[in-house]
This record gives C-alpha cells, sequence and structure tokens, in this order.
C-alpha cells in the first residue's frame, strides 16, 4: 500500500490575525501529526482550513480535527473549514462531529465572515 502524503501550505490571511493552511492529500493515521503540529503551533485568532485538496479523512484525522477544534475554543480562537468535499463532509456527519464546523465554499468567503 502506498505511503499517503499531506502537503501543508501555511499563509497569513488577509486581514490581521488570520492563518489559511492549504492541504493537499488526505488527513489520516499517518499524516496528522505534522497537520497536529501544525495546528497546535498556530497562535492566529482565526484559522482557516482549506479542504479543497484533501480527497478523503480517516477517524485519525477525524479526531485530529475535533482535537484543533476543541484547542481553539478552549483558547477562545476560531476555526474554519473551506471547500469540504461531500466525501469528507459525510464523514464528518456519521461520526457526528459536523455541528463543532464552520464550513465555507472558499477562502474569501470565510476570510469575510471570521474575523481576525
Amino acid at each position: 500500500m502506498p505511503q499517503e502524503s499531506l502537503r501543508i501550505e501555511d499563509q497569513p490571511g488577509t486581514q490581521p490575525g488570520q492563518r489559511i493552511l492549504r492541504l493537499e492529500g488526505a488527513l489520516v493515521m499517518t499524516t496528522m501529526f505534522e497537520f497536529q503540529a501544525t495546528v497546535r503551533a498556530d497562535t492566529s485568532r482565526s484559522l482557516i482550513v482549506d479542504f479543497t485538496n484533501v480527497p478523503y479523512v480517516d477517524s485519525a484525522g477525524i479526531g485530529a480535527l475535533v482535537g484543533a477544534y476543541v484547542t481553539r475554543q478552549n483558547g477562545g480562537r476560531s476555526l474554519a473549514l473551506v471547500g469540504v468535499s461531500e466525501r469528507v463532509r459525510n464523514a464528518l456527519k456519521v461520526t457526528r462531529v459536523e455541528q463543532f464546523f464552520r464550513f465555507f465554499d472558499s477562502v474569501s468567503a470565510a476570510e469575510q465572515v471570521v474575523s481576525g
């Protein structure tokens, strides 16, 4: 079985206090550690995670997402998900964690709503 890979591009948002993480690849057991480390290291008020190029997540990836949500909520900071595919959204529904997240169709839409 080929090793999954996940590329994470970290960039500032258009407003102060915003960060954007653009993910490319599957968020799964073998790739979630870099994602977790990147999210934990982020100190921005608003974190926007672009899932446009994420084909699927497994339970470990969902756990990493929920962990990111909890960490940010406890710190009074926000998390927004962008471009989530139907497959990933269904995985979040089935595991009953979908309600924790705010979803946007584009990074620019999230930047407008999510204050820095």
